[in-house]
């Protein structure tokens, strides 16, 4: 712990992406505020407006992001940049998602979010640790993150949903449920979230046997067994979905509960190993 806080920051690198950091935070912040300014009136917000600073956010963003990376020379995913980049994958795929769905109302807290992490990882003393060049490598670690975000979003879905339910059997035709979509399309959208983040997530543990060394060595085997669990976990769900028919509640809890098994594998062991073993 000690020699992590003695470390020395990269200057060069936080020279180079600092107005980026700056310029992607604004954005963040300018859509969130926005969106949630309309919100507080019950009017849609207008979405081109959103939709423009979303994506001036996310430009700026990747330019920052690939400074703090190391790309194109290594690719270095310490705990701050790998959330850094779930969160840029989150923020596109609620800009692509809102064109058939109504998502921009996540970007109240997602962006926002965005903006915080993003700042904190420019300004901060953080260790990296290099990743080779190699595809195959790569592969698995950006499949692995697209899966985790898409299961973050899940997980914000899934609380969504359950305020929402709380709110109809109180009959309360305010508030929330007023600025949401009717409840079966939050639920519809929760399990096109939940399948797409099971292909990619499926895709990052066939990636990881095949590319990586021994998904089973010390330091990797908690990781592994959690992805595992996570991924029999939202299996399931989506077979009871298919099979069963099961909505509400019932999707949100295994929603939750593979999402925190996730969170553990990941950034759990990320973070012991960064911040307190180091």
């Amino acid at each position: 712990m000690v020699r992590y806080l003695f470390m020395e920051l990269h200057i060069p690198s936080m020279t180079v992406s600092l107005p980026s950091t700056l310029l992607a935070a604004i954005f963040y912040i300018a859509a969130g505020t926005w969106v949630l300014l309309h919100l507080a009136r019950k009017a849609p917000a207008k979405l081109v407006l959103v939709r423009l600073l979303g994506l001036g956010a996310l430009l700026a963003h990747g330019i920052a992001l690939s400074s703090h990376l190391g790309i194109p020379n290594n690719l270095s995913l310490g705990v701050l940049e790998a959330a850094s980049l779930a969160n840029w994958l989150i923020c596109a795929f609620i800009l692509i998602a809102s064109l058939r769905h109504s998502t921009l109302n996540l970007a109240v807290i997602l962006f926002p979010l965005a903006a915080i992490i993003l700042l904190v990882n420019q300004f901060s003393i953080s260790q990296s640790f290099p990743i080779d060049g190699r595809s195959g490598l790569f592969f698995h670690i950006i499949a692995s993150l697209s899966a985790y975000s898409l299961f973050a979003l899940a997980s914000v879905q899934a609380l969504l949903i359950a305020a929402q339910n709380h709110q109809l059997k109180q009959r309360q035709m305010s508030g929330l449920i007023s600025v949401l979509p009717p409840l079966q399309t939050m639920e519809r959208l929760l399990f096109e979230l939940l399948l797409a983040g099971q292909l990619l997530l499926s895709l990052g543990i066939l990636s990881g046997f095949v590319f990586l060394d021994n998904m089973f060595a010390t330091g990797m085997a908690h990781k592994t067994l959690l992805s595992l669990a996570a991924w029999v976990t939202f299996g399931l769900l989506l077979v009871g979905r298919w099979r069963f028919g099961w909505r509400g509640l019932t999707a949100v809890r295994w929603t939750l509960g593979g999402s925190l098994l996730l969170l553990l594998a990941y950034f759990g062991s990320k973070f012991v190993l960064q911040f307190i073993l180091a």
